[in-house]
């Protein structure tokens, strides 16, 4: 084994073997020995996806970094390593730490010169995935990942709400996925939810009735039923019946949840929908914008054993979809004018070149500049599937 397989060897030990909270620590210590490495640092995205928020104890912490106009946010948004030279000869070399497409925030590390930075950041780059992994495992047995990613502190209902999310991004070979919900630290409502099997991608997209805690506890019951039911193999519309089931069991018909369920064939491209309420879809499609229009069919929990129905389309390579709940598609501009149809496609045509993953953030942006004040009165999520096929 060569001495550089040796150094990532010890690299990659010292990260499996660290305490939860001491990964930091780890990969300090490994990169300044094996690495000659002057500092390290890890960022991770906050909640609102606009600021790269370091990882230290208090008192003694860094500034926060813009995800936008920095040398980090560069590597985060870009997804590749970017070198930053610095007045004086040390380089510091920015790297991606993302699981699986689910960007979890930046790496940075200062190394004495460009040339052993050139030599060392793709090893470097393969460090900052392993450490992302141990970070996600972290997770379960310590908070202070949690709370690094917190600008401000979160509502006890958007608590709830992210805490039942699977990601905010992620990427396979047939497919991207970005989310982002508003206002990032009280969301109360709305949700997703996806999951992916060697031959399928299921999508829910809900948007929950109510305010505060009882909203986010409504979400919570229809979100784990729908999972029950999909994890004991049911078709979706067995799941949509079930989990309407167990919605009305509890509300009695006094509260309920719109849902866009899809599932699809990751071979053929063949989706099946169930579409239960309010959530809508749009699709990009060689350069047209158009919605994809379901049989309307009732809410979750409205009545007692509503039966459901599945329609059928085709999602074809090349293909985006972006999902938004009505606190997209119905916000009032300072006049009173809805964003509507045409503002969504004008906001999905302008984000066309952008990956995934970045989609939903650049949409909710507009959406802030149609509204006319940064604080919106309901809530807001978009969703955005890219699709290539197989």
């Amino acid at each position: 084994m060569s001495a550089i397989d040796n150094r990532f060897v010890a690299a990659e030990r010292a990260l499996r073997t660290a305490a939860p909270h001491q990964l930091l620590d780890a990969v300090r210590r490994v990169l300044t020995d094996q690495y000659a490495a002057d500092s390290v640092e890890l960022f991770l995205a906050d909640y609102g996806m606009s600021l790269l928020q370091p990882v230290s104890v208090l008192p003694h912490t860094l500034e926060p970094v813009p995800v936008h106009n920095s040398p980090a946010g560069r590597a985060f948004g870009a997804q590749e390593p970017h070198l930053e030279h610095v007045a004086g000869g040390p380089v510091r070399a920015h790297l991606p730490v993302s699981v699986r497409g689910d960007r979890l925030g930046v790496l940075t590390v200062t190394l004495p010169d460009a040339g052993h930075a050139e030599d060392c950041v793709g090893e470097l780059a393969e460090v900052a995935e392993v450490l992302a992994h141990e970070v996600v495992v972290a997770e379960r047995d310590t908070d202070l990942y949690l709370q690094a990613r917190r600008r401000d502190r979160l509502t006890l209902a958007a608590e709830m709400q992210w805490q039942l999310l699977p990601a905010r991004s992620c990427a396979r070979p047939e497919y991207e996925l970005g989310a982002q919900l508003e206002p990032a630290y009280a969301i109360f409502g709305d949700n997703f939810d996806w999951s992916a099997s060697a031959d399928r991608l299921s999508l829910y997209v809900t948007n929950g009735m109510g305010e505060g805690i009882e909203a986010s506890l409504l979400t919570s019951l229809a979100i784990s039923a729908l999972r029950n039911a999909r994890r004991a193999g049911l078709a979706i519309d067995d799941q949509a019946a079930l989990a309407d089931q167990a919605v009305y069991a509890h509300y009695r018909g006094r509260c309920y949840l719109s849902v866009l369920m899809l599932d699809i064939e990751l071979a053929t491209g063949r989706a099946r929908a169930v579409d239960a309420g309010s959530p809508q879809l749009l699709r990009l499609r060689r350069g047209t914008v158009e919605r994809v229009a379901f049989d309307a069919q009732l809410p979750l929990g409205m009545f007692e054993e509503t039966d459901y129905v599945v329609q059928e389309f085709a999602v074809e390579p090349g293909d985006r979809l972006v999902f938004v709940s009505d606190g997209v598609y119905d916000v009032a501009s300072p006049g009173g004018e809805t964003y509507g149809d045409a503002a969504l496609a004008r906001a999905i045509q302008s984000t066309r070149l952008l990956p995934a993953a970045d989609v939903p953030r650049a949409i909710l942006r507009e959406l802030s500049g149609h509204r006319g004040r940064p604080v919106p009165d309901d809530d807001a999520l978009v969703v955005c599937l890219d699709w290539r096929g197989r």
